[in-house]
């Protein structure tokens, strides 16, 4: 199997004032989310040996209770820490506030031991809708402060970006999705990048739920690949930088693997496996 095909991707933000982009950054298209790696190690282990295996994206969150862990595992690994690109979150119970999100920001990167995160992201819009203004003008003093390189947002719905027009300076560089063949997205997709915003994709494999899927079944065995390494690629085919989750060390090694997959000539019989299926929360469609 030949090499995968590792790219990166630059993320902006829009000031809506200007209309021009700023604060660029690279992100590696492709990386290991660490969501309930919570038993002592698990999470560490994992991020060692995908740091190892050529991964150099790691998303993790406060909400994963695994901060500690990436943290380290980033540190103790011999790759050096500018060449990791880290992703965490603003849990959502505490996104109340400007002063909440500064508080927690500084929180993420003492438990991370680190000064600066590459990229934070609100987990969820917050639940009260009065405070998403303040919430955000938080996330954008994270940014000016350089606590962080780029801030952006997770489970957001078209609406949600919409909304951010009325309060934004700039505008989030990344909206965190859940996105797989049986939930496709396309409206929100585009809607996320009419903000200035890429996509970002979590539970390509829909949490395993469909992964004895006939169609699925179909697809692989035609491309020559595992199920899973069908699923993932097509969802790093839509544009999308992907993070599966993973502790078992082969599959940390196959999910990457399936970069090199070409999927040419399946993309009708992905396109009639749509059926808005939600494997998990989705805040998207609340207010």
């Amino acid at each position: 199997m030949p090499e995968p095909n590792f790219a990166t991707i630059t993320l902006g933000h829009t000031n809506l004032v200007t209309g021009k982009r700023v604060h660029e950054i690279e992100i590696p298209s492709f990386g290991l989310g660490v969501w309930q790696m919570s038993e002592g190690g698990e999470c560490k282990t994992a991020v060692q040996h995908a740091i190892s295996s050529g991964y150099r994206l790691i998303d993790t969150a406060r909400s994963y209770a695994n901060e500690y862990e990436t943290g380290s595992a980033i540190f103790d690994s011999e790759v050096s820490r500018e060449e990791i690109f880290l992703v965490t979150k603003l849990r959502r119970p505490h996104a109340t506030s400007y002063e909440a999100v500064l508080d927690h920001c500084q929180i993420s990167m003492e438990k991370l031991g680190m000064n600066k995160i590459d990229l934070y992201l609100v987990h969820a819009p917050p639940e009260d809708i009065a405070s998403r203004a303040a919430v955000w003008r938080g996330m954008e003093e994270c940014l000016e402060r350089g606590w962080t390189r780029a801030i952006g947002v997770s489970n957001y719905g078209a609406h949600h970006l919409d909304d951010m027009r009325s309060y934004a300076t700039i505008m989030p560089c990344v909206n965190q999705i859940e996105l797989h063949p049986w939930n496709q997205r396309p409206a929100l997709r585009a809607a996320t990048e009419a903000a200035g915003a890429h996509v970002m994709a979590y539970s390509p494999l829909a949490r395993g739920h469909k992964l004895n899927c006939s169609n699925l079944a179909k697809i692989a065995e035609s491309v020559g690949c595992t199920p899973a390494q069908a699923a993932i690629k097509w969802v790093h085919d839509t544009g999308a930088i992907t993070i599966p989750k993973s502790s078992n060390p082969n599959r940390i090694v196959e999910n990457l693997e399936s970069l090199s997959i070409d999927l040419k000539g399946t993309e009708s019989a992905f396109s009639s496996m749509d059926e808005v299926y939600i494997s998990g929360w989705n805040p998207t469609a609340e207010p």
